[in-house]
């Protein structure tokens, strides 16, 4: 199921559990007048750096004027399996596709956002094999190789605004190679001279943009360059060199080094899922999780991530980020019960009144108030006899570590129950005393 973001902040990514993922529409509009660029990124689902991009992008960039509409991950079901095309190459459909191909409607509905006749230009993201040079040098460095490089199908769109493509792609060049991390990173301009040469290229997304007087462009970052970080640094480059083209004002939430895109790309983000009242930070979670309540009906969440997806495989669930697994659930199927919407605790001495569903921080303890009519179940603590975990001051040292749901075993399960029924919970993280006494 798409969701569609709209104004200046990234919202919650929405996806319904099904056998088909479908990709994320993020509208980031600045509210005045200027020029809108498309960003497609994840049509081949191995390209991590054509995807982890557009996701940086669309969480932590603010468009200031024109806009920006950003599409991380149109291939999804691809992406999450580290395949170009489970279906085939779909970057290949563009020119003619049967109605039967399972990419079908996602072919037409990106088709049809390219030629909105708000979109100025179209940016397709890729990795690519080797280095793109005009001449033979080795087997990595040479005409025949994709990699950093910006890719045109002719040098212009007569008519065209921005159909300048061979000069505009020149310039941009110029500039992404100023500051690159090794020298033989440098991007240059490839020109496939689609409509003559190129029969492959000519069922391509860019050649159906350009063949309906759509300036579009291919940025390839290379598969040779193994640090993910640094092909999403280039990628966020070249794309920011695009918008100044344009004319797009933006501003971000961080420096654009290769460091801080690492630190970027360590937060895998915010999970709720909003029936069960549930919301986990997924950069914390234990790789897997037992008796994890769930419900049997269809599973619906929301991520600040788009490249987020649960995905349902026998009877676990795998929580992806991209093509990474973050963690793996057993489910404990169990029926719900959604009168409970906030509880009041004792955190660090100071009462509070907390939604179910939170995910709250204590230094040194927690205390739930009693709840006429529901019973509260502290996972990782126990106390001989007692049923209903409230009114009790209960400390770091009271918990069984391992049931802990973070890899730094401070992070805690409080659960809700009217009678058998499960009400939702709150996760309750305690401060690591290792790091705080650093």
């Amino acid at each position: 199921m798409k969701k569609i973001c709209l104004g200046l902040s990234v919202l919650l990514s929405t996806y319904a559990f099904s056998a088909n993922l479908h990709y994320s529409l993020i509208k980031k509009e600045s509210g005045k007048e200027g020029s809108t660029l498309l960003i497609v990124g994840g049509i081949h689902g191995d390209e991590p750096g054509g995807y982890f991009a557009p996701m940086i992008l669309s969480r932590y960039y603010k468009i200031e004027s024109g806009n920006v509409w950003v599409v991380p991950n149109l291939n999804f079901d691809s992406i999450v399996k580290n395949s170009r095309g489970i279906n085939g190459d779909m970057n290949r459909k563009f020119a003619k596709i049967e109605t039967k191909d399972k990419d079908f409607d996602t072919v037409s509905e990106i088709k049809k956002l390219i030629l909105t006749p708000k979109v100025d230009l179209t940016l397709n993201l890729h990795d690519g094999q080797g280095f793109y040079r005009d001449r033979q040098i080795d087997k990595n460095f040479n005409p025949k190789a994709w990699g950093q490089a910006t890719i045109i199908d002719q040098q212009q769109i007569p008519n065209a605004k921005y159909g300048n493509l061979a000069d505009i792609a020149t310039k941009v060049n110029q500039e992404t190679n100023v500051g690159l991390i090794e020298d033989v990173h440098e991007f240059n301009v490839k020109n496939t001279n689609t409509k003559a040469q190129d029969k492959a290229m000519q069922q391509s997304l860019t050649y159906f943009s350009i063949t309906n007087n759509k300036p579009a462009f291919a940025i390839e970052t290379s598969k040779n360059i193994t640090n993910l970080s640094q092909k999403v640094f280039y990628q966020l480059k070249t794309i920011e060199k695009f918008m100044n083209v344009m004319n797009i004002k933006f501003s971000r939430t961080f420096e654009l080094t290769e460091e801080s895109i690492k630190k970027l790309l360590n937060d895998d983000g915010m999970l709720e899922i909003p029936p069960t009242k549930i919301t986990l930070d997924l950069s914390t979670l234990k790789p897997y999780i037992k008796f994890f309540p769930m419900s049997k009906d269809k599973l619906v969440y929301n991520s600040n991530n788009s490249l987020v997806a649960v995905i349902k495989e026998k009877d676990e669930y795998r929580i992806m980020n991209g093509h990474i697994l973050v963690s793996t659930l057993k489910p404990e199927f169990i029926e719900f019960e959604h009168s409970l919407n906030d509880v009041s605790l004792i955190i660090d001495g100071k009462k509070t009144m907390v939604k179910i569903g939170s995910l709250i921080n204590a230094k040194n303890s927690l205390q739930v108030d009693p709840i006429n009519g529901y019973r509260v179940n502290i996972i990782g603590f126990s106390k001989n006899g007692v049923t209903n975990e409230v009114g009790i001051k209960v400390e770091p040292k009271d918990f069984i570590k391992t049931y802990a749901i973070d890899k730094d075993e401070t992070t805690y399960m409080v659960q809700f129950y009217k009678d058998k029924k499960f009400c939702g919970m709150i996760n309750i993280k305690f401060e690591d005393e290792k790091k705080s006494k650093k």
